[in-house]
C-alpha cells in the first residue's frame, strides 16, 4: 500500500533564481496525481525534491517519518528505498540488455539470489508487457518499450511511492493512451501512491484522482481533478485550451502589462469549445478494483461543502458514473479527443 506524502511550505532556488516557494499538498495515500504547469515551472525539480535528490531551502517534505528536507543524510536513504523512479528520457544503460537495465536496483540495492531476481524481473516484465523482449538491448526498440522499461526497472523493489517525469514525452497519442491505461493498472495492482509530471492534457484529462499547477514560483491549486478542470482561474483555463491569450507566455510568463493590452484590445482565449469532463479511466477488466478509489470517495466527500458549485456538480457526476462528454454542465475544459482508449 502506498504511503502519506505531505509538503509543507516548500520554497527551492537556484543562486538568486526562485524556482518556487511555500508549496504546501499532501498526495493522499495509493492516489494517483498530476503536476501540471508551463515549461520552466520547476516541476521536475519538485519531483527530485520529494524523493531527496535536492534539498530546499526551506520546508518540509514528510514520509513515513522522515523529513526528506531536514533529516539525516542515512535517513533520507534509507526512505528513498519507498520510491520507484520512472524518468523522463528512461534513463537505461545503453550496453545492457533491457532484463538488467530492469534488474539493476535489486542487484544494486538487495542481497538476492539471481534466481529470485529472475523472477521478480519476468514479473515487472510482464506486467508492462515485454515479456520476449528482456534480451534485447535499448537501441533496438521503440521510445514507447524503453518507457515500459523505464517502469518495470521503477517497479522491481516493490515501491509505496511512484515518481514518473514527464512519461508521455516522446510518444504519439496512441502509445499515450496506452500508457496511461498502464498506470492505472498498475495503480489498482499495487496500491502505490503515484505522482506524474506531464504537460499532456489527455493523461491529465482521464488518469489522476487529483491535480496540481506550478505557475509563478506558486502553486495554483492543488486536489480533487474535478477542482482543477472546473477552474476559472485564467491560467489554468488557458493551459487546458491551450491558448496564446492569458498569462502564460512563451517564456513561461507575460508581464501584466501584455496581459492588460490583450485585455483592451479584445484578444480571448480562443475560440469557443464543446466543453466537458471525461470519466477517469477504470482498470482492464479481469483485474482487481482501485482501493484508492473508496478512500478518495470519502475523503472528497468530507470537502464537498468547500468546493465551488461546479466543482461540486462534477464531482457528485464522478461517483454516481454519470460524467458527460458534453457541455450540459458546462465544465470549463475540452472534451479530449486524441488517441483512442485501450
Amino acid at each position: 500500500m502506498g504511503v502519506e506524502v505531505v509538503v509543507e511550505g516548500l520554497t527551492k532556488s537556484f543562486g538568486r533564481q526562485n524556482i518556487w516557494q511555500n508549496v504546501t499538498l499532501t498526495l493522499p495515500r495509493g492516489e494517483v496525481s498530476v503536476m501540471l504547469g508551463p515549461s520552466g515551472t520547476g516541476k521536475t525539480v519538485f519531483l527530485k525534491s520529494i524523493v531527496g535528490l535536492i534539498r530546499p531551502e526551506q520546508g518540509q517534505i514528510l514520509i513515513d517519518g522522515v523529513d526528506m528536507v531536514n533529516s539525516p543524510e542515512r535517513e533520507v536513504y534509507e526512505a528513498r528505498k519507498l520510491f520507484g523512479l520512472m524518468f523522463q528520457d528512461g534513463a537505461l544503460f545503453g550496453s545492457l540488455s533491457l532484463f538488467d537495465n530492469v534488474a539493476f536496483p535489486l542487484r544494486e540495492h538487495t542481497r538476492k539470489k539471481e534466481s529470485e531476481i529472475r523472477r521478480i524481473v519476468m514479473e515487472r516484465m510482464d506486467l508492462v508487457g515485454l515479456v520476449g523482449a528482456e534480451h534485447k538491448l535499448p537501441g533496438e526498440i521503440s521510445g514507447g518499450m524503453r518507457k515500459r522499461v523505464g517502469l518495470a526497472r521503477a517497479l522491481v523493489l516493490d515501491p509505496q511511492i511512484i515518481l514518473c517525469d514527464e512519461p508521455d514525452s516522446g510518444l504519439d497519442p496512441v502509445r499515450t493512451s496506452y500508457l496511461s491505461q498502464l498506470l492505472i493498472d498498475i495503480n489498482a495492482q499495487i496500491d502505490a501512491t503515484m505522482l506524474i509530471v506531464t504537460h499532456n492534457l489527455d493523461i491529465a484529462a482521464t488518469v489522476p484522482d487529483n491535480m496540481g499547477m506550478l505557475f509563478r514560483r506558486n502553486l495554483v491549486m492543488f486536489g480533487p481533478r474535478e477542482v482543477l478542470l472546473t477552474s476559472d482561474e485564467p491560467v489554468v483555463e488557458q493551459f487546458l485550451g491551450g491558448h496564446r491569450a492569458g498569462p502564460i507566455g512563451m517564456s513561461e510568463e507575460k508581464d501584466q502589462a501584455t496581459v492588460d493590452r490583450e485585455a483592451a484590445h479584445g484578444i480571448v482565449a480562443g475560440p469557443a469549445r464543446e466543453r466537458g469532463i471525461v470519466p477517469q479511466l477504470e482498470p482492464t477488466p479481469g483485474l482487481p478494483e482501485r482501493k484508492a478509489v473508496r478512500r478518495r470517495r470519502e475523503r472528497v466527500q468530507s470537502m464537498l461543502h468547500g468546493l465551488t458549485p461546479q466543482a461540486r456538480r462534477a464531482v457528485e457526476a464522478s461517483m454516481r458514473g454519470t460524467l458527460r462528454p458534453a457541455a450540459e454542465d458546462t465544465f470549463p475544459f475540452p472534451q479530449i479527443t486524441g488517441g483512442e482508449r485501450p
